[in-house]
């Protein structure tokens, strides 16, 4: 317990020093009130050792481990949250720590997989490839021969990430109440992170991605995707095959000639296309680090821990929103954005439509400078700025068409994403447009019921017609309950008024003589004054059960209708 509590007040410690620079660049107030940095500081960016306060924003996630590292590389892609420098620092968070002991790494496999690592592979190298917070990779080979990668979890990395959860809802709750917490929507991004965090916790889940991916490059010479060894894969252990070749970015000029850099670059642009737009499936963490050049002058790609899902509905507004991209057309832009994100109270659909289609016209008058995934990003920020939310799947696909321009500009420095756009689109929308076995099953099973209903309805409609006795019934507003308020509001009236008159009448018998008398005061008067005061009071506790009645009634109407 004592733990978790130095651990929550670190968190909070690393949120107030950081929240109000990143808020007063936004244009708002620091959430914490903590008034941190002198104006002249948090005006240039900078905080008082000379770091700019992104870097140091991104420094101090690195140090809180693995579960805020990957919420910094999430954050890296709302460019409607927070200003270029920041985002910009956060894209460059590294994920590399120190390794964890061989032994720890062999006892894990070892309870994993059932059997000693010796047995289980003839080589088995025991200093890592890499290492990162979650996990770290080894090469070995298995008895048939077979070079493969494994990826073990850390130890402690499931708890450690469940504690640090706990302390983000808690966070989140008190962001909440707060105006930047409202157009954040902390609760939705913090949920957002935390599926996306739970499946790279699970290496089976790598695995099935592993395997839907090979399924879509099939048709993909171009590309290939590591099979995973499922006899080899567990929750914390990934077994799959090893891909020899250089990251993309690090091949230089001489190494490029010996490959078809353009063809490359069309094919992984278009892959990512297809996998978004009509498979459903997003790499969110596609940086270049993941895209290998083999041996064989193919694409390789791997890493595919972070998967995020594009539902159905959002597929096909992306479809439009990058043909009205390609075309230049920033009206069209602007609609299919403003349809697509959720209008908060500030909501300027003026002066986004305006914005949103200045940005469009100057970005494709660049030509092959163009970035794709810089203005979607660009987009969502501007969005963010005239008061809309957009969806937080929008600014993933950003962020891998982003990290895609880079590899995409490496392989062919004359690339155009928008040509791209146009030329595989067609490709896509014949994809989408083409019904599955299910759907047109489903569409058949309504047809069927449709006809067979329809003779039964249009006889019974015929013959009410006949006798005079069909009636259509329109819901403009509720006559009765109108009638209902209408009679209630004027008895409310009717009583306020006479207890208004008994009130006057009490104060000029005050000043009557004689008669008898109470506290001073003719006894009739005070009479008055009493019954007034507490017919008054009555009437304010009928007026509040009947109004608290009411509103209880309609609630329950409201939720029989939506059932």
């Amino acid at each position: 317990m004592a733990g978790t509590t130095v651990r929550l007040a670190h968190i909070l410690a690393v949120a107030a020093r950081h929240a109000g620079p990143a808020v007063r660049s936004m244009g708002g107030s620091d959430p914490f009130g903590t008034g941190q940095g002198a104006p002249d500081a948090a005006a240039s960016g900078e905080s008082g050792d000379g770091t700019s306060d992104p870097e140091r924003l991104a420094s101090d996630l690195e140090g809180l481990g693995a579960t805020f590292v990957k919420l910094g590389q999430l954050l890296s892609t709302r460019r409607d949250l927070l200003p270029d420098s920041y985002t910009d620092a956060l894209a460059r968070l590294q994920d590399n720590v120190e390794p964890f002991p061989t032994e720890q790494v062999r006892e894990i496999i070892e309870q994993e997989l059932g059997a000693p690592v010796n047995d289980l592979f003839t080589v088995f190298h025991d200093t890592p490839m890499a290492s990162a917070s979650i996990g770290q990779v080894h090469r070995a080979m298995t008895r048939s021969g077979r070079e493969v990668v494994v990826k073990v979890q850390r130890p402690g990395v499931v708890e450690q990430v469940a504690e640090d959860m706990d302390a983000l809802e808690r966070i989140a709750a008190m962001l909440d109440a707060t105006s930047v917490g409202q157009r954040v929507g902390t609760r939705a991004l913090l949920d957002q992170f935390h599926r996306v965090l739970l499946d790279e916790l699970d290496y089976r889940k790598e695995a099935a991605h592993l395997e839907r991916f090979r399924r879509l490059t099939e048709d993909e010479p171009l590309i290939v995707v590591p099979a995973p060894l499922r006899d080899f894969c567990t929750e914390r252990v990934l077994t799959m095959d090893y891909i020899h070749g250089k990251k993309v970015t690090d091949v230089g000029p001489l190494g490029l000639m010996d490959v078809d850099g353009p063809a490359l670059a069309d094919a992984l642009f278009g892959f990512t296309l297809r996998t978004i737009l009509s498979g459903g499936v997003l790499h969110a963490d596609p940086h270049p680090g993941n895209l290998l050049l083999t041996d064989e002058g193919i694409l390789g790609l791997i890493d595919l821990g972070m998967v995020a899902a594009v539902p159905r509905r959002l597929q096909g507004q992306l479809v439009r929103l990058l043909l009205a991209v390609s075309e230049g057309d920033g009206e069209q832009v602007a609609d299919v954005l403003a349809s697509m994100g959720q209008p908060l109270p500030s909501w300027d659909p003026a002066g986004f439509r305006e914005d949103a289609s200045h940005l469009v016209d100057s970005s494709l008058s660049l030509g092959a400078e163009v970035e794709a995934g810089s203005m979607l990003l660009e987009l969502a920020r501007v969005a963010g700025d005239h008061g809309m939310r957009p969806p937080a799947e929008m600014a993933l696909v950003g962020k891998a068409l982003l990290n895609l321009d880079q590899s995409t500009t490496h392989l062919d420095p004359n690339f155009l994403p928008e040509q791209a756009i146009r030329a595989h689109l067609p490709r896509i929308l014949a994809t989408t447009l083409k019904p599955s076995p299910a759907s047109v099953a489903v569409g058949a099973l309504d047809s069927k019921e449709f006809l067979e209903s329809l003779p039964g309805r249009a006889n019974r409609i015929l013959d009410s017609l006949a006798d005079g006795t069909l009636t259509i019934k329109v819901n403009a507003f509720d006559e009765d309950r109108l009638f209902h308020h209408t009679q209630r509001l004027v008895n409310r009236l009717t009583i306020g008024i006479i207890l208004s008159a008994i009130t006057v009448a009490a104060a000029l018998m005050m000043r009557a003589p004689g008669g008898a008398r109470l506290f001073g005061y003719p006894a009739l008067a005070v009479l008055f004054f009493l019954i007034a005061a507490i017919a008054g009071l009555g009437l304010i506790g009928w007026i509040a059960m009947t109004d608290r009645e009411a509103a209880r009634r309609a609630k329950q109407k409201l939720q029989k209708e939506n059932v």
